[in-house]
C-alpha cells in the first residue's frame, strides 16, 4: 500500500485544515473507494502532514468531507501527543501502587500537575503548544537562590538563556500569598548577586 501511494497524483486535491496551531495545514489528498470484507470503504492517501510517508485513512463515513475527516484526525493527534507526554514526563504508565486509592491519588496529582504546566505554558511566549518536558527543561529546571524570611519566600533566578521569557510573563516581582504557608507570600525575582542565607 505504501509503494502504491508513491505513484499516486495528489496535486489536484489540496485542502486547508481548520487547525490554526498546526504547522502543516495544507495537505494533498488522493481519495478512492475500495472493497474490504465485502464492504465499500473510503481510502484517503494524505501527503504533506509532516511525515516522510503518506498518511493512509480508512473510513466508512462516505459523506463527510475529506477536510472534516483530516481536521478530526489532526485534533486526535493532539490528544495522542498529550497522552505521550503524560507517559514520558509524568510516568502515567508507572503508578506507585496497585492499591486503588493510591492509584486514584496519583491520577489526581497527574491531572493537577498537567493543568499547572498548561497554565504556565499559556503565560510564556512561544510555549503555548510546548510539551511538559520542554517547559520543565527550559523554564522550571533553573538554578535559583531561595531565601526564607519572616515576611516572604523569595526565589531569585540566575541569569540563563530563557530568563527573558520568564521576565516577560508578568509573574516576576508580584508576591502571591500561599495559603498553606500561613499566608506567607512567594515572590519571584532575579538574582542580584547578594549572598543570601535562608532564615530559620
Amino acid at each position: 500500500m505504501r509503494r502504491r501511494s508513491a505513484s499516486l497524483t495528489y496535486s489536484g486535491w489540496t485542502i486547508e485544515l481548520d487547525v490554526p496551531t498546526r504547522k502543516y495545514r495544507t495537505p494533498r489528498v488522493y481519495e478512492q473507494t475500495i472493497t474490504l470484507a465485502g464492504r465499500s470503504l473510503r481510502q484517503l492517501f494524505v501527503q504533506d502532514l509532516g511525515h516522510d510517508e503518506p498518511t493512509i485513512l480508512l473510513t466508512n463515513q462516505r459523506h463527510t468531507p475529506a477536510k472534516a475527516l483530516l481536521t478530526r484526525y489532526a485534533q486526535r493527534m493532539l490528544i495522542e501527543n498529550a497522552l505521550s507526554d503524560a507517559v514520558r514526563f509524568f510516568h502515567i504508565d508507572a503508578l506507585s501502587s496497585s492499591v486503588g486509592l493510591k492509584v486514584d491519588f496519583d491520577m489526581a496529582l497527574l491531572v493537577l500537575a498537567s493543568g499547572l504546566y498548561r497554565l504556565i505554558a499559556q503565560r510564556m511566549r512561544g510555549y503555548a503548544d510546548a510539551q511538559a518536558r520542554q517547559i520543565f527543561r527550559d523554564l522550571i529546571d533553573m538554578p535559583a537562590d531561595i531565601t526564607v524570611s519572616e515576611k516572604e519566600v523569595e526565589v531569585s533566578f540566575h541569569r540563563r538563556a530563557h530568563l527573558p521569557i520568564l521576565l516577560a510573563s508578568d509573574l516576576m516581582e508580584k508576591p502571591i500569598a500561599v495559603p498553606w504557608w500561613n499566608g506567607l507570600p512567594l515572590r519571584l525575582t532575579t538574582y542580584d548577586g547578594r549572598q543570601n542565607k535562608p532564615s530559620t
